[in-house]
């Protein structure tokens, strides 16, 4: 790949740091305050439509935890590791490969995940390209534009880069003519339908959602591969919170099916019901970690 080729999209980031600063408590005022949880959200959708998301679920947890839930909208997926001890972090809501990352680098604990609306506890990564690209192989890649999400994030980058592997293509460099990444899923789908990229990395959920409201998806896009599952998004918090807090936030989570106000919150968050998660259910994370190439004790997640 040339050294111009992996860019991050410019007019995203800036727009995200420039909400985070209007929006949030900058990290040395939320760290100094000793009664709050901190929880950090990766940038899986635009920050206003991420924020949004977790709205009311902030909400019903202050109040049955007895503890105000701030949550803290990060610029990337790749910082939600880097800021975990120096915003001091109390929990985060993972993606799966941030998530085993975490795991292993940072000894945090899983608590629960969210069930999708199509009643799956686990979400699949995508590749597509528009109908009329003539793209129908990875051979037939060769030479094209590739937006990938985040070099820190299963389906926008671990899996394709699986995927090329398992297809002969060691190594991007020289393969693509142009490879950047979007730092959004909905910001990859986005620059496949404009005309931006030849192929687009995502997950599936995203592209569910975006499906439903934008009738250009499933008239010009088609799947090319998907991955094996892996488990949604879900919140872990550090190994020494308080017991007490940690069996708090779990119980709030999987009692928010049953609770009176449980669906208006499950509604705005895209969700049926959330389960219990263990360390057990990121093994498939490492597995296609060793598929990609990738070392996870050693893996350098930054877009460079």
């Amino acid at each position: 790949m040339t050294s111009h080729a992996l860019r991050t999209r410019p007019i995203v980031m800036a727009l995200a740091f420039l909400l985070s600063l209007y929006i949030f408590q900058p990290p040395q005022a939320r760290a100094a305050s000793s009664e709050r949880l901190l929880i950090g959200l990766i940038p899986e959708l635009n920050i206003f439509k991420q924020k949004q998301r977790f709205r009311l679920l902030g909400e019903y947890l202050t109040k049955k935890t007895g503890v105000p839930v701030e949550f803290t909208i990060l610029t990337r997926y790749g910082n939600i590791i880097d800021n975990f001890t120096t915003d001091k972090l109390d929990g985060a809501f993972f993606g799966s490969f941030t998530g085993a990352l975490a795991i292993r680098r940072l000894g945090v604990i899983p608590l629960a995940r969210p069930v999708n609306l199509d009643g799956s506890s686990t979400y699949h990564g995508l590749l597509l390209v528009r109908k009329d690209s003539g793209i129908s192989s990875v051979a037939s890649m060769r030479g094209k534009r590739m937006a990938y999400v985040d070099r820190a994030t299963t389906a926008g980058y671990i899996f394709p880069l699986a995927y090329l592997r398992e297809h002969g293509v060691n190594g991007e460099s020289g393969f693509f003519r142009e490879a950047f990444f979007t730092g959004s899923h909905d910001a990859a789908i986005s620059a496949l339908l404009d005309g931006k990229a030849d192929i687009a990395a995502a997950k599936h959920s995203v592209y569910d959602r975006i499906e439903k409201d934008n009738p250009r998806v499933a008239k010009e896009l088609t799947v090319l591969a998907k991955s094996a599952s892996v488990p949604s998004n879900g919140l872990c918090v550090r190994a020494d919170l308080p017991a007490d807090l940690q069996k708090k936030l779990k119980k709030a989570l999987l009692d928010l099916e049953a609770d009176p106000g449980g669906q208006a919150v499950l509604t705005e968050f895209g969700a049926r019901r959330f389960i219990e998660t263990t360390k057990e259910d990121y093994r498939p994370l490492f597995a296609m970690a060793i598929q990609a190439g990738i070392d996870i004790k050693t893996y350098s997640y930054r877009n460079q």
